[in-house]
């Protein structure tokens, strides 16, 4: 199925989601939304309700996973293919992998990991993979999908005030939360074989997680040649664009409380690493070039070649390294102590062998997706 609407790639999606459950519709204005269907505080928002929209599916239209499986590498090496992006985060010594071809059919992961409560989120018409501290004002949240979008972006909600919240900014955007942010938690996409090598003690999301009463077709993708556009749906974004970048490229996104980043994947390609000072601290980039497009091919694992990051402190016991590209695609070394590292932030030899580099929160949207919600960003050139 090629992608020739925002209606047939929508309906798609629910229609091999949701059984005997129509779509609602593409593109409708959602400013009216009925109080019979929501808790939520619609005299409490921060955006103009005009640029919410349904993205087809009703409210949990697509099903969040709120009791995820997990499995061995080794097992899950079994349906995951070398260069599949996966997502992946570490919090208290433990580390799980969410594949995108599970997160493409839910959006939503709600896990608790390392002790931590939170949500991996994923939405594939902005490329936004991000994940979010659960906990937030004496409470542990579990988020849904509302079925709207708001400039391609997923609106969450969440189903203890039914806030509605920014899945690319953590923003609560409507209701008893309106104003708030979630706090993010490191969860770059990297490419599975490097998970596999790299991460070998992980557990990751089975493909087995229950919901009674939905198929699902785990490693397709109902956007099939999405990524190749011009441009964005433009039944299903209302926002401004800005042509500093092609709206599809993919950049590095690098949210803080005082600035923001967008770090071109095409300058990625030319120079392997990235190295900024951000919210006054220095950061690197690492790029793995070979990483697939999720919503490229029919076939998950079979998208071309796009890339990915991952984002680190370089700053190891007070010292500030700097880091230069190697003979070996996603590998660095660091010039001053000559050690060499992976794109895991792992120093593989060397004299720093076994450290571990700090994760940096970001994402690795579409530029259209990051600069409408971040029009301030500074884009980075060497």
């Amino acid at each position: 199925m090629h992608l020739s609407s925002a209606l047939s790639v929508r309906r798609a999606v629910l229609a091999l989601l949701v059984v005997g459950v129509a779509a609602c519709g593409t593109g409708d204005d959602v400013s009216g939304q009925s109080s019979s269907e929501w808790k939520t505080d619609f005299s409490k928002t921060t955006v103009d309700m005009a640029e919410i929209m349904s993205g087809g599916p009703p409210k949990d239209g697509i099903p969040a996973i709120d009791e995820p499986r997990f499995i061995s590498v080794r097992d899950a090496d079994r349906f995951l293919e070398d260069d599949e992006a996966v997502a992946v985060v570490r919090v208290g010594g433990e580390t799980k992998v969410y594949p995108i071809q599970i997160l493409m059919w839910h959006e939503i992961a709600n896990d608790e990991i390392g002790g931590v409560p939170v949500s991996v989120t994923y939405c594939p018409l902005c490329n936004t993979t991000l994940a979010f501290d659960r906990r937030f004002d004496g409470k542990i949240l579990d988020f849904g999908t509302t079925g709207n979008l708001r400039h391609s972006d997923l609106v969450m909600y969440d189903r203890q005030t039914e806030t509605w919240w920014q899945q690319a900014t953590g923003e609560g955007i409507v209701g008893h939360y309106a104003g708030e942010q979630l706090t993010f938690i490191p969860s770059p996409v990297m490419r599975w074989e490097d998970v596999r090598e790299q991460m070998p003690s992980a557990t990751v999301l089975s493909r087995e997680t229950e919901h009674e009463g939905y198929a699902r077709r785990y490693g397709t993708n109902p956007y099939q040649g999405y990524d190749r556009r011009e441009g964005p749906i433009r039944q299903l974004f209302r926002g401004p664009t800005n042509d500093e970048l092609p709206p599809m490229e993919r950049v590095v996104a690098l949210q803080g409380t005082d600035e923001s980043w967008a770090v071109p994947f095409s300058v990625l390609r030319d120079e392997g690493l990235a190295q900024l000072d951000f919210e006054e601290r220095p950061v690197v980039v690492f790029f793995q070039p070979a990483t697939a497009s999720s919503v490229d091919d029919g076939r998950i694992a079979g998208g071309r070649a796009v890339g990915s990051s991952a984002v680190y402190s370089a700053t190891v016991d007070g010292r500030v390294l700097h880091f230069e590209t190697t003979d070996r695609p996603a590998t660095y070394r660091d010039r001053e102590t000559g050690s060499r590292w992976n794109v895991s932030g792992q120093a593989t030899d060397g004299p720093l062998e076994g450290q571990q580099l700090d994760e940096v929160p970001h994402g690795n949207h579409f530029w259209f997706a990051w600069a409408v919600f971040r029009p301030d960003t500074r884009i980075w050139r060497p």
